[in-house]
């Protein structure tokens, strides 16, 4: 178990896009995010579908992500709120490999999903999951740990 007051930390889930931006760039604000789970002042909610999409995409050539940056996230996903999501009902995000997110994040404690990609996710498909932009996300990060 991470050390001191997990339990306070946020848990968010993270679109996969945001991870990649996160970790090709290190200004803005999905590196911060990024660095935010690093330096474990926020923590990760996902599943096997997500750490699976996770891992493939970040390893993918095209992006060159620095291998040891991208290993230190990775080591931390065994560290990260794991949880067991279900089918949703009603409106659904527009492109089915999303919808794992709007899943996982309605059993997540938080309930919210950070993606770079809002259109993907219609207010109508939201079902109690609040959806960020990375930069409104980062902003409320630090409203809650600053």
């Amino acid at each position: 178990m991470l050390p001191s007051a997990v339990a306070e930390v946020p848990l968010w889930v993270l679109d996969t896009n945001v991870l990649v931006s996160g970790l090709l760039s290190s200004v803005g604000p999905p590196a911060r995010l990024v660095d935010a789970v690093l330096g474990q002042r926020l923590r990760l909610v996902l599943d096997d579908r997500i750490e699976e999409e996770y891992g493939r995409v970040l390893r993918r050539p095209k992006f060159a992500i620095d291998p040891v940056r991208l290993e230190a996230l990775t080591a931390l996903f065994a560290w990260q709120e794991r949880v067991v999501a279900g089918v949703r009902r009603g409106k659904r995000a527009l492109h089915e490999e999303d919808e794992k997110f709007m899943e996982v994040a309605a059993v997540s404690r938080d309930r919210i999903l950070i993606s770079g990609n809002l259109r993907h996710f219609p207010v109508a498909c939201w079902g109690g999951v609040e959806v960020l932009s990375p930069l409104a996300g980062w902003r409320r990060l630090q409203g809650l740990v600053g």
